[in-house]
């Protein structure tokens, strides 16, 4: 039951938050943005709606998987950690097995999610990459060796699709081009599920009316927004670098690693670096995270029945 509601939930939670998603992705990935705004206006201007739901097929594919795998495991691993200190599934848990199994939640979610992440971020930044390129119209360019293109077509975009960019990425980059950046997704959802899902536990505690079990509607909203901004405060240094490096690997590349991509990014503009797109995260994630809460909530006890 919790595979299932969690793949239902996470599903309408990406209906909710991709497009905020895209301008997330922009405002880390490059440097020319320096707010939320005039991303948003440059990104509507130069591509209209549809710009902001690039490479959404793939995530939408995925997401139920994804989504149903943390969930369920979230919760067999609060199980079995349960049965194994207290000797029953069903023992109230401590905040540290809450912890624990969140953590284990976000690395499983690690070997799934890195390649979909790697198109998403190629398709999303894509636009950026071209015109970052350099032009061979300049008197130091070599000259054109075959018939000119078309006055007045621009070059297609790399990566027809999402299917097309994993399929590239594997023929140019290897395996390894499709865990490019797995290590600060690890960092990032191993820290940021542990805290998702003790806050909301514990916000859920809190928000429950005396002489009941669990809380009503608006609590669990209110909880899963909660739980989800507090959760991307803690990812969003990780997924800055996440995203660079996934990025990285158009045209010339930037980034040895992990580390370097780190210090680079502080160098070169700073400590603030680190936390671009924060606010962008926070606002994304409450709304989302309070549908993915209601909803999985809801599933749950469709599926247990009126007297669960």
């Amino acid at each position: 039951m919790e595979f299932a509601a969690g793949a239902i939930g996470g599903v309408c939670g990406v209906a909710v938050g991709y497009p905020l998603d895209t301008v997330k992705v922009r405002i880390q990935t490059e440097p020319k943005y320096a707010g939320i705004w005039r991303c948003i206006r440059d990104t509507y201007r130069r591509e209209r709606v549809w710009g902001f739901y690039r490479g959404l097929s793939l995530p939408v594919c995925t997401v139920s998987l994804v989504s149903s795998v943390s969930f369920g495991t979230y919760r067999h691993c609060l199980a079995h950690v349960c049965r194994f200190r207290y000797g029953s599934a069903d023992a109230k848990p401590a905040k540290a097995d809450i912890t624990l199994s969140g953590f284990a939640s976000g690395l499983v979610r690690v070997f799934l999610t890195s390649p979909t992440e790697v198109a998403k971020v190629r398709l999303q930044t894509q636009t950026q990459t071209q015109q970052r390129r350099p032009s061979a119209s300049g008197p130091s360019a070599a000259p054109p060796t075959g018939p000119a293109p078309p006055v007045g077509r621009a070059p297609g975009p790399k990566y027809r699709g999402p299917l097309h960019c994993l399929a590239s990425v594997a023929r140019e980059e290897g395996l390894r081009g499709l865990y490019k950046g797995s290590l600060a997704l690890l960092f990032r959802d191993g820290h940021s599920f542990a805290t998702y899902f003790l806050s909301y536990a514990i916000l859920c505690e809190q928000l429950t009316p005396a002489g009941r079990s669990r809380p009503d509607v608006l609590g669990v909203l209110v909880a899963g927004g909660c739980a989800g901004v507090l959760a991307w405060a803690v990812a969003t240094p990780m997924d800055v670098i996440k995203s660079r490096l996934q990025a990285d690997g158009q045209g010339q590349r930037r980034y040895r690693g992990l580390l370097h991509c780190v210090v680079t990014s502080v160098r070169e503009e700073g400590p603030r670096v680190l936390f671009k797109g924060l606010l962008l995260n926070c606002c994304r994630a409450f709304p989302v995270n309070m549908v993915v809460f209601v909803t999985y909530e809801a599933v749950l006890r469709l599926m247990r029945g009126p007297l669960s």
